[in-house]
């Protein structure tokens, strides 16, 4: 029954057959490197898709009920380890990139939140959410998922703990520590009004990741039919003790959400790449994207963004190294 889930309903291996044989069709035949690439494209595209519109809508109706001030509330009343397991946990369930996290980092810190609490939420929320469970489950097996869920709550709780251990409060930008709360609470939803949220949400989301998903796709289509597979296995397979290094770091220019980084990740895995070198490329590329901490700068000073990079940075490596060592345990 596991089997049929993860092959049938979220892995989709009908639809692949289904393009194949649409491609034989009309004479493109999917063993040949066009037709093969042609094949990727399609499929990925169309299972992301509907697997993404599903998710966004599941997530964007559970969001419904934790608004940023409802939020605030929440992770006010934890302190110590539980807050940051709290904070760590509720970034699971709110929005998909860093880009549109920080705002709500901005706001939590702003209302006066342990920093450490703060950013447990904002290093959990890109890297770590509902969504990429079921997406991850879908291309690798569930034992994947769950282990890149719960080792990047283990980063953000760590990471949370480590910034609040240093006091680095004095390091946040002062128009932050300025804003003025206004304690409003939001308004309660009647189911109707939830259901059209989550719907206007799906439709706004996917709009905006939608062009990162083709952008990954392709290059995963690219990667996965042109680039030969000694080259990855080089670069990135287990004989190049820095792999995992040197996959975080070209992670961490880029910028996509994990929609878009799974495509690359699961071409490159196929190819021979180890499986914690390219789960460490999609933290970097969703947790560590140079215009987030574009964004991230303007609300902190420099030695606070850079101890969260690091922090980051060094909880990816080494949870790549993890996964590689025990890659046999896992797929």
């Amino acid at each position: 029954m596991w089997d049929f889930i993860q092959n049938q309903l979220l892995g989709m291996k009908w639809l692949n057959e289904l393009v194949g044989k649409m491609l034989k069709a009309f004479g493109l035949d999917p063993m040949t490197r066009i037709g093969g690439s042609v094949q990727f494209f399609i499929y990925d595209v169309l299972k992301i898709t509907v697997l993404l519109c599903f998710l966004i809508f599941v997530i964007s109706y559970i969001q419904s009920f934790f608004p940023p001030e409802r939020s605030r509330k929440i992770l006010g009343r934890f302190s110590g380890f539980g807050a940051y397991c709290i904070a760590a946990l509720l970034g699971t369930v709110t929005p998909f990139c860093s880009c549109s996290s920080i705002p709500l980092f901005i706001g939590f810190t702003g209302a006066g939140l342990p920093l450490g609490v703060t950013f447990s939420f904002l290093i959990s929320s890109p890297m770590v959410d509902l969504g990429s469970l079921i997406l991850l489950t879908s291309i690798f097996e569930a034992k994947v998922a769950v282990s890149y869920v719960v080792l990047g709550l283990v980063i953000a709780v760590i990471g949370g703990a480590l910034i609040e251990k240093l006091h680095m409060e004095e390091y946040v930008e002062d128009f932050i520590k300025g804003v003025k709360q206004v304690d409003i609470n939001s308004p309660s939803l009647n189911q109707k009004q939830r259901l059209l949220y989550a719907k206007e949400q799906m439709v706004t989301t996917f709009k905006k990741v939608l062009p990162y998903v083709l952008v990954g796709v392709g290059i995963g289509a690219f990667i996965h039919n042109w680039i030969p597979e000694k080259l990855i296995e080089t670069v990135l397979g287990g004989n190049n003790p820095f792999g995992v290094v040197i996959a975080t770091l070209v992670g961490v220019p880029m910028y996509a959400d994990i929609f878009g980084a799974i495509p690359v990740a699961e071409a490159l895995l196929a190819k021979g790449a180890k499986l914690g070198t390219v789960l460490s490329f999609m933290m970097a590329v969703t947790t560590l994207s140079l215009p987030s901490m574009i964004m991230l700068r303007k609300a902190v000073k420099p030695r606070l963004l850079g101890l969260f990079i690091g922090i980051c940075t060094a909880g990816i490596i080494v949870i790549g190294y993890l996964f590689n060592t025990f890659q046999f345990i896992l797929i």
